[in-house]
């Protein structure tokens, strides 16, 4: 049976992009076959939806090139079920690790600075991020190998430093001799002046500390802004740590090239494997991450208090866990449904005032306020590329958020043809698919919209 799977996970991969398999079938394994009825065990809720929309027929076509006659396929959360791998005893195959990593089993053990409740099993892959988790997994599967560096950035409360730290967690798994560090940059700053304080000889014994890391991950890199000495010590470690050909991850809220004062050198080595970011959650990618901390926690919540939360709670996950938590929490108290905390007005200030501050006005108004422009200017007749650009990016959230009309649109960004919108419109969502600054200027207006 362990065959068939591995035949079968080999014809999908042929069937669908790389960067689809590696996101949709880590972690996803074959737990039963009976008379044609197939079991697939999924690790997470998002995963198991996302597989069952897209690829139920592709893999259907795949068992049936093996011979296996399909009457049903159902897909289970492996919550400690045993897959046919684990029943019939066998063990996965020794990884070969080509990079030149020094692999001592006598090295003395070494705290990673990793809270393990962060797994990639756990964390919800949506439209927003699952660039970043793709990446992520290839990293897992070939570290010191591939994205090196690797530069994840985006706004607070997206999942940066969950994904990160899970991502050494499963190399710690996975690759158990390899050396894995996380550290914030702050600390990294700390430790730093500390050395120097305690070593009249500089920061040579905290730099042989770094030496022996074979996976670095270094959090909240933004803050190192007015730490220059922190800056070099950094630019010196990075540099030899990726000539030995060891791993560096780096978290951030914004570009490199965006912070201030970071060396031009530093910011270009960060990006050299390219930078990826985590984008504001959709409306479904809400909907999941809310369905799977409910089933996490084990507690139960209707499908329109789910809707209801991720329709007016728009700017990031951390914010959807805390409205999520104060409804149950309020619930619990008031021995109440999730929804009837909603309907009777308990569910706090963040979704009952959110609707209600969010109109078109106050899109435009934010809009202009972020590209340093008046209302007026913005929306004139003006063709300078940035006012343009503006007034595009007005039409484009005024859309996607509100969902208004094209012509509805034309009215309140004062131009007199709907299809001009609908250009405008068009062009900003082509735009996002390759240009980074344009995503961090929507996100950072998205906050300011729904703060």
């Amino acid at each position: 049976m362990l065959d068939v799977w591995r035949n079968v996970l080999d014809e999908i991969e042929q069937s669908i992009s790389s960067s689809q398999f590696s996101t949709w079938f880590a972690g996803v394994e074959l737990l039963s076959i009976d008379e044609g009825k197939i079991v697939i065990g999924v690790p997470n809720i998002f995963k198991r939806s996302q597989i069952q929309s897209r690829y139920s027929e592709v893999i259907k076509a795949a068992f049936e090139h093996n011979d296996i006659k399909v009457r049903e396929i159902s897909y289970d959360m492996i919550n400690g079920k045993k897959s046919l791998k684990d029943r019939n005893n066998h063990t996965s195959q020794p990884q070969t690790i080509k990079v030149n990593i020094e692999r001592n089993s006598t090295i003395k053990p070494l705290s990673t600075g990793l809270n393990p409740r962060y797994t990639l099993e756990n964390f919800i892959i949506g439209s927003n991020n699952d660039l970043a988790v793709s990446v992520a997994n290839n990293i897992v599967e070939h570290p010191g190998e591939k994205y090196n560096p690797f530069f994840l950035y985006g706004g607070p409360g997206l999942g940066k430093t969950h994904l990160v730290q899970a991502i050494g967690n499963a190399i710690t798994e996975k690759h158990p001799k390899l050396r894995v560090l996380y550290i914030p940059i702050s600390s990294f700053y700390s430790e730093f002046i500390k050395s120097i304080r305690n070593n009249r000889g500089g920061g040579d014994e905290f730099r042989q500390k770094f030496m022996k890391i074979d996976v670095l991950i270094i959090d909240d890199f933004q803050m190192i802004i007015g730490k220059d000495q922190s800056q070099v010590e950094f630019f010196d470690i990075f540099n030899s740590l990726y000539q030995a050909n060891k791993h560096i991850i780096v978290t951030s809220d914004r570009l490199p090239d965006q912070i201030k004062s970071v060396d031009e050198r530093l910011a270009s080595r960060l990006t050299w494997a390219g930078a990826f970011d985590l984008q504001l959650p959709t409306f479904e990618d809400r909907c999941a991450i809310l369905r799977s901390k409910a089933e996490y926690q084990g507690v139960f919540i209707e499908d329109e208090a789910i809707e209801y939360i991720a329709e007016n709670v728009k700017t990031n996950v951390r914010a959807l866990e805390g409205e999520l938590g104060h409804i149950l929490a309020v619930a619990d108290l008031k021995g109440m449904t999730p929804l009837a905390v909603i309907n009777e007005g308990y569910a706090g200030t963040t979704t009952n005032t959110r609707t209600k501050t969010v109109s078109p006005k106050h899109i435009v108004d934010q809009v202009a306020k972020y590209y340093k422009l008046s209302v007026k200017e913005m929306c004139s007749k003006s063709r300078v590329s940035h006012i343009k650009n503006a007034r595009q990016v007005s039409m484009y959230l005024l859309s996607k958020e509100l969902g208004l009309s094209t012509p509805k649109i034309a009215l309140e960004v004062g131009v007199k043809d709907h299809t001009t919108v609908m250009h405008g419109i068009k062009k900003i969502d082509n735009d996002l698919k390759l240009d980074f600054n344009l995503r961090d200027q929507i996100n950072s207006i998205k906050e300011s919209i729904y703060a």
